[in-house]
């Protein structure tokens, strides 16, 4: 390795791109132009530094195996960051055996926390997790031991475990110090700021009250009843209802929890559940199918009882009843919710993400495109998406499998 090659990968590594390039960039040697394009990619010049990867690659022999595997770690932290979450894990998984082959511990848990990152975007917690035991223990550079923390500390918020949470971000902003990156150190400063802002709505009679995580979490290992619309499910103490892919028992539950302690009417129900105006006999005989379903579903939870109106929620052993709602509401929570963390998803990373269909995800964009609420880029294949943050409340319980309950 020359001098120059040496010197750019040393300002790579404290995060100076432009002092990089300033030693590598009028080379094309296959050394030069992957440096170059891990410069690009710090710079947010992504298509730029894919084709400088792939051109490194390509320029690489076949005795430089090491090298090659590094620029396919690399151009799969690229495509982490555009937002390409749909390719095959296999190159990615070949490289690290490379790496780790050649006893290049840095980059194979470089590949490692990719991997790890992407599973947490497209909700994959047990599997996120199961990675992230693979790295307990061992040795790491300040900069990827902070962003395996800042993994670490997602994993526990998304599973609402404050404390692990906390001591995970601690230690993140201990490693992002050593490493004296500032791009890393706005990143952990942004994740422990999470903790402060409101993740929900407590609804109540007359008004509603925003609950900070570790809140949410005091709330839903007590022994209330909550009927929680940010994962839409039921849940009292340990036991859980998952109702996400039972939207009318789910609004039925809803209504019935907001009535709490009176009842619902039978109109009201009917319209939550079928959303009609103007219900006849075949509505009414489907709302008793749809009330006898859901009280066998909660049977060890609460009865729910018939009354001259409508129908009353009964939790057990003298249980109060509380709706945790999302901080903002739409069906397009989620959908806002990954579109929020910045970056340019295509539709297709959506859908794989949120578990829906690509049309279904395109109509719920275009909904919120009108709206005013997300912008897109590029056509085609190339189009992406984008949301402003949303500032003033995490988006922590609206994104996909944010509790592996089902």
């Amino acid at each position: 390795m020359d001098s120059l090659i040496a010197a750019s990968a040393r300002a790579l590594a404290a995060g100076d791109p432009l002092g990089a390039l300033k030693r590598v960039a009028l080379r094309d040697d296959p050394p030069a132009l992957a440096l170059r394009g891990i410069a690009m990619a710090q710079l947010g010049e992504h298509p730029r530094a894919r084709e400088l990867l792939r051109r490194a690659a390509r320029g690489f022999g076949a005795h430089e195996a090491l090298s090659r595997a590094r620029c396919v770690v690399a151009e799969a932290e690229v495509a982490l960051a555009v937002r390409e979450l749909g390719s095959s894990p296999r190159a990615l998984m070949a490289a690290l055996a490379t790496l780790e082959a050649h006893a290049d511990h840095a980059n194979a848990l470089q590949a490692r926390l990719i991997s790890v990152r992407t599973q947490l975007l497209l909700g994959r917690l047990d599997e996120a997790q199961a990675a992230l035991a693979l790295l307990d223990g061992r040795a790491m550079p300040p900069a990827l031991a902070a962003v395996a923390e800042l993994a670490a500390a997602e994993l526990a918020l998304r599973s609402l475990r404050i404390a692990p949470a906390r001591a995970a971000l601690e230690r993140a902003h201990e490693a992002a110090s050593h490493a004296r990156i500032p791009a890393l150190l706005a990143e952990v400063a942004e994740a422990r700021a999470v903790l402060g802002r409101p993740a929900a709505r407590h609804l109540f009679d007359g008004g509603e009250q925003a609950l900070r995580l570790d809140e949410v979490a005091a709330l839903l290992q007590s022994d209330t009843l909550v009927l929680d619309a940010c994962r839409r499910g039921l849940s009292a103490g340990p036991e859980w209802r998952p109702l996400a892919r039972r939207p009318v028992l789910f609004a039925l539950a809803r209504a019935l929890a907001g009535a709490w302690p009176g009842d619902a009417d039978r109109e009201t129900l009917i319209a939550c559940a079928f959303r009609t105006q103007d219900p006849d006999e075949t509505h009414r005989a489907r709302l008793r199918v749809e009330i006898g379903r859901l009280r066998a579903l909660v049977s060890t939870l609460a009865g729910i009882e018939a009354t001259p109106r409508g129908f009353a929620l009964r939790p057990h052993d003298g249980r109060a009843v509380a709706v945790l709602a999302p901080p903002i509401d739409g069906g397009e929570a989620s959908l806002l919710a990954l579109l929020s963390d910045g970056a340019a998803w295509s539709t297709s990373a959506l859908a794989l993400a949120l578990g829906d269909s690509q049309r279904t995800v395109q109509r719920a964009l275009a909904e919120l495109e009108a709206a005013g609420r997300v912008r897109s880029i590029g056509r085609a294949r190339a189009q992406r998406w984008l949301a402003p943050p949303l500032a003033g409340f995490t988006t922590i319980l609206l994104l996909p499998a944010a509790l592996a309950m089902e």
